[in-house]
């Protein structure tokens, strides 16, 4: 567990909201370990799964946001990185549908900023993240689940 994560499970609820928040930008670390680690040190599940839920679908917007307001640099950015160039590959190739790719690691998170460069609607874009998200938060806490 890394710094940020083992920072989670020490402040709990709230904790854990600013790390899944600030896993779903480009920093590297897992918000999934992180939710783990907080149920392990006895977090309410209900209170882990509100709090990685909402931080990590809050920053999925924010990058949203980003691609969509800093639309030209954005995309030169996301042109720089392997997993920027997927991304806009994946989108120019699939458009909206490719956001079924932003739960998976790596990849997953740039897809939200190209959402906002590609000007993806941001309804669909809603229906088709945050879900996605809450559902990868549940598979984490299923065994905690009994």
């Amino acid at each position: 567990m890394t710094g940020l994560e083992a920072w989670a499970v020490e402040h709990g609820a709230w904790g854990l909201f600013v790390v899944a928040f600030l896993a779903a930008t480009i920093l590297p670390f897992s918000s999934e370990v992180a939710l783990g680690g907080a149920l392990m040190a006895q977090v309410p599940l209900g209170q882990a799964l509100v709090a990685a839920c909402v931080g990590n679908s809050l920053a999925c917007l924010l990058n949203y946001g980003l691609g969509a307001l800093l639309h030209k640099r954005t995309k030169e950015k996301l042109e720089e990185s392997w997993s920027g160039r997927r991304a806009l590959d994946w989108s120019e190739r699939f458009g909206a549908v490719a956001l079924l790719g932003s739960w998976l690691p790596i990849i997953g998170d740039p897809l939200t900023i190209v959402a906002g460069v590609m000007r993806v609607p941001l309804g669909l874009f809603v229906v088709i993240v945050v879900p996605l998200r809450v559902l990868r938060y549940l598979l984490v806490a299923w065994p905690f689940m009994a």
